[in-house]
């Protein structure tokens, strides 16, 4: 299963696949989340739908929330782990602000460490740094031993194309 981040889903539209030109690609994921190859968490669901824009409403749609919305909640001694060895092994001390920068990332995280057959899936690129609450998502996979890919890998691996075939 693919978790997506919620960049994922932002740069899709804005940039390759914006809904009101290519519904192919939006029918295809929602046909995946609905196979459950595709699936996102419920706290960068929220990320989504909190905007004001046609992908927050596509993503508030009933039937493509059922379709995308990941089961179940995330276990705490995750988040924590997922905190820990991270965000925090590189940056011990955070505070409230370093943890607003790591945003829903360790949730994300935290999902991938119940269940090794997850894969994160973001736009995200490795950036390793020296400053406090400044490591990338697949960083802190990495360290926490979770798989993740970008988007054009799943991609491919799902068998995205526009030929129908």
């Amino acid at each position: 299963m693919h978790l997506l981040d919620a960049n994922v889903l932002i740069r899709a539209d804005a940039d390759f696949y914006p809904l009101d030109r290519i519904p192919q690609f939006w029918d295809w994921l929602i046909e995946k989340g609905g196979d459950g190859d595709v699936k996102i968490p419920a706290e960068i669901h929220a990320e989504i739908a909190a905007g004001n824009d046609p992908l927050a409403d596509r993503v508030a749609d009933s039937d493509v929330k059922s379709a995308l919305l990941l089961d179940g909640s995330p276990d705490p001694a995750l988040v924590q782990r997922a905190l820990d060895n991270g965000y925090q092994a590189q940056h011990p001390g955070f505070n409230d602000g370093e943890l607003i920068k790591i945003g829903r990332d360790a949730f994300l995280v935290a999902y991938g460490l119940a269940d090794a057959e997850r894969v994160i899936v973001t736009r995200e690129v490795s950036k390793r740094t020296k400053r406090l609450g400044a490591s990338k998502l697949p960083d802190a996979c990495d360290d926490c031993g979770v798989s993740w890919t970008t988007d054009y890998e799943m991609y491919r691996l799902l068998d995205f194309n526009l030929t129908g075939r």
